[in-house]
């Protein structure tokens, strides 16, 4: 081997390569911080989002931006972040990162709009952000004319699982986690006949 093989360094760099997804997921972790140093009123007083509230109180439309950047602890955190880091940047990619930060926000607010409406207790977390994206991962495989097996499976595993725990008494999550995947579905055929079928 030559002295000038030898002397080669592998040069690397980190890459940011889905801004969307990494921001949120830091927004996310330090918002956990914020929770842990406040022993729990952060959470508690501004990121959890209540059932049936005053709409006289102007931290209820708070809230319904909110509770989908917290979390109630680093394992609820971790969790949710490992799915959407892995399916995150796939997802971001192919829909672009200002699409993907629209359908983050709508399917949030939209999801706090309707648990404000039609459920009690309090809410909190990205488990709908993670199920739309999972959702809309099994989307970019789409060919004109055919539908991917993996879609299938994906919507039956996930959202299939969803809708038998619903009836369990952790109720509310497991509705938060299918109104993400419908959003999910509703987002990938809106972007597959607007956007894709064309580039296929």
């Amino acid at each position: 081997m030559s002295t000038n093989s030898r002397s080669k360094k592998i040069n690397l760099r980190l890459s940011y390569n889905s801004p969307v997804v990494l921001t949120y997921a830091a927004v996310c972790l330090v918002l956990v911080g914020v929770d842990w140093l406040t022993q729990g009123w952060f959470n508690t007083n501004v990121m959890v989002c209540y059932g049936h509230p005053s709409l006289l109180n102007p931290m209820t439309y708070v809230r319904c931006i909110t509770y989908f950047f917290g979390h109630s602890g680093w394992e609820h955190y971790a969790s949710n972040m490992l799915l959407m880091l892995l399916v995150g940047p796939v997802v971001e990619e192919k829909y672009g990162s200002g699409n993907l930060a629209f359908m983050i926000m709508i399917t949030g607010i939209s999801s706090g709009i309707i648990h404000c409406i039609f459920f009690d207790g309090g809410i909190i977390g990205a488990s709908g952000i993670v199920f739309m994206m999972i959702i809309l991962s099994a989307f970019t495989n789409m060919k004109k004319g055919e539908v991917p097996l993996s879609l299938i499976l994906v919507a039956a595993i996930y959202l299939g699982r969803e809708i038998i725990n619903a009836f369990t008494p952790d109720t509310v999550s497991q509705f938060g986690h299918i109104i993400g995947g419908i959003f999910g579905l509703f987002w990938g055929i809106y972007f597959y006949r607007t956007k894709f079928r064309s580039q296929i």
